[in-house]
């Protein structure tokens, strides 16, 4: 392994230990908690609206022990606190969603992926350190929201640029090199007996020696070379998995240890709004910090080995034109004139696998994320646990997901299995949690049990384990799945749809659960939707054929990919 793969490995480590202590820490943990918190301090309670909410949560002595619901107004309307939270994550991904269509194409330019990862970077952690001098009792308390959204949004764009380093990172890899080099090795001495086979049969046969050989004969085919090719895509789904899994166990350990730093004050200030502004905070100071080796060790371009030159060929952005002078805004209307003609039927049936492979993303994606925040808010206002127990099970959850992304690639050396089987799985196990919390409907349970269907502190921490050890993993293996579905040259524009495909479905899951919420108020009803949406994508992901899907990709480059249709347009 050479010393610059090392330093551009170490720092696409870097960023993900840098940034996913923003999600492990504040988008699934303490940004749902202090928008409500934020919420609760100026909501009154229904269905007077007269009573301060806080007011009451003093004369009981605990702000989690009322039974009352809590509303805010927002503008004319009234909203429950804890759809206020979901309402707000709603916005952002939304607007995350906009900002990776446009900035798509620029990220594409082996001269722009680095910068527009740090500047993304830049934006988000800012706005998380901007909850810091944010006081609830602010009359500009609303600015909360506007944070929350700019820095979810610096996230999510951002990510997209790490993950199109991705592919280029596996190849490169020690035994994606070894394995493309077997494969060179047999295809040269394939063409060589071939080549000799066929001198030979011209000189025995006079019928022959004046032909054209420019045509194959039929029957060419090589089962030797189709075996090591076989291999040598197994071997590069395996590197970036594995990659993709180190990824996840740094960031989580990362959110880990500052989870746990975080405790210290959560428990002293029994949770008071300020301790939950001042984990935000920590959190965008340690995206900040931690993104300066990514921004020393990341390579300019997406080039990560020897064999760039043949990736190079396949980008969409030719070299030259990189160093040519273009124009942000002409960029963003390409880009989105490009989405256009990536969705169009045409380009679905040439790609159907990766295309089928995004629609199961689109409702898995939706579900896992909606879990996360339906999950803890659940907690505090239903089962009304404290936010030092939530902190707790904020800490379980992605210590069971290194311990996953480090036991999964293990199991899938030793037994052999794909990525998207080891994902199937995945989906099946985290689909038990939406069915264990419908559970809570049913009388018996409810009535006659002192514990099940999730009505019980002690059962949180138990599905926390559970959902920690099948989230990490997931989230390694989704993308590493992609991976081998997309064209290379292309990586940021096609991580750009996934990630769209996954905000737009998280966009629309915590609305649902936030309407839910706020016309039954019994957040509980949401489990029934979650189910629905993982257990829809079981049978999508049973239809992709990631072999026939990797060929399609392969050969959407060989017949000029968008090129195309995109001068028809």
């Amino acid at each position: 392994m050479s010393s610059s793969y090392k330093r551009q490995l170490l720092g696409w480590l870097s960023y993900a230990f840098a940034s996913e202590v923003f999600v492990v820490v504040s988008l699934t943990l303490f940004l749902p908690i202090c928008l409500e918190q934020f919420a609760r301090d100026n909501g009154y309670l229904r269905p007077d609206y007269i009573r301060p909410c806080m007011s009451e949560a003093e004369n009981n002595g605990n702000a989690y022990t009322t039974e009352l619901r809590c509303a805010v107004k927002i503008g004319w309307a009234w909203i429950d606190t804890a759809s206020f939270s979901l309402y707000v994550y709603s916005m952002s991904v939304a607007l995350q969603a906009l900002t990776v269509i446009s900035m798509s194409s620029i990220a594409d330019r082996p001269t722009c992926r680095k910068p527009l990862l740090l500047t993304f970077a830049a934006i988000g952690s800012f706005s998380a350190m901007l909850f810091l001098p944010l006081s609830s009792s602010s009359p500009l308390w609303i600015l909360a929201a506007v944070f929350a959204i700019f820095a979810n949004v610096g996230f999510g764009a951002s990510v997209v640029a790490m993950n199109a380093y991705l592919p280029a990172l596996a190849s490169a890899s020690p035994e994606a090199i070894q394995a493309r080099v077997n494969l060179e090795e047999l295809s040269t001495s394939s063409d060589h007996i071939r080549s000799s086979e066929e001198d030979a049969e011209r000189e025995h046969s006079p019928s022959v020696r004046n032909e054209s050989v420019t045509v194959p004969l039929l029957g060419t085919s090589d089962p030797l070379k189709d075996d090591d090719q076989r291999e040598f895509n197994a071997a590069l789904s395996r590197a970036t998995s594995r990659i993709s899994s180190l990824g996840i166990a740094s960031g989580y350990g990362a959110g880990i240890i500052l989870l746990l730093l975080a405790l210290v004050p959560v428990t002293k200030m029994h949770g008071s709004t300020f301790s939950l502004r001042l984990a935000i905070g920590l959190s965008g100071v340690w995206w900040a910090v931690f993104s300066i080796p990514a921004a020393l060790w990341l390579p300019r371009s997406t080039a990560a080995s020897k064999h760039d030159d043949e990736s190079a060929a396949f980008s969409p952005v030719p070299v030259e034109a990189a160093n040519k002078d273009w124009a942000i805004r002409a960029e963003i209307v390409a880009a989105w004139k490009r989405l256009g003609v990536m969705l169009r039927w045409s380009q679905i049936k040439r790609l159907q696998h990766t295309f089928r492979y995004l629609a199961a993303w689109f409702l898995l994606s939706d579900g896992f994320t909606t879990i996360t925040s339906t999950a803890v808010l659940f907690g505090k206002t239903t089962l009304h646990m404290a936010p030092s127990w939530l902190v707790l099970i904020g800490a379980i959850t992605p210590l069971m997901g290194i311990a996953s992304s480090l036991v999964f690639p293990y199991l899938q050396r030793r037994l052999g299995w794909s990525n998207l089987r080891i994902v199937v799985l995945l989906v099946l196990m985290v689909s038990c949690i939406p069915a264990y919390g419908c559970l809570g409907f049913v009388p018996f349970i409810k009535h006659n049990l002192p514990f099940g269907g999730l009505t019980t502190p002690g059962e949180m921490f138990g599905l926390a384990v559970y959902f920690g050890f099948a989230y990490g993993a997931f989230q390694s293996y989704a993308r590493a799945c992609y991976a081998d579905l997309i064209p290379q040259g292309e990586e940021a524009r096609w991580y750009g749809l996934f990630s769209i495909t996954d905000k737009s479905s998280s966009f629309v899951g915590p609305l649902i659960v936030g309407l839910i919420a706020d016309a039954t108020g019994n957040i509980r009803y949401s489990f029934f939707f979650l189910l629905f949406m993982v257990w829809l994508a079981v049978p999508v992901l049973l239809s992709v054929n990631v072999e026939q899907g990797r060929t399609d990709a392969r050969n959407y480059h060989a017949d000029g990919g968008l090129s195309e249709e995109s001068s028809e347009s």
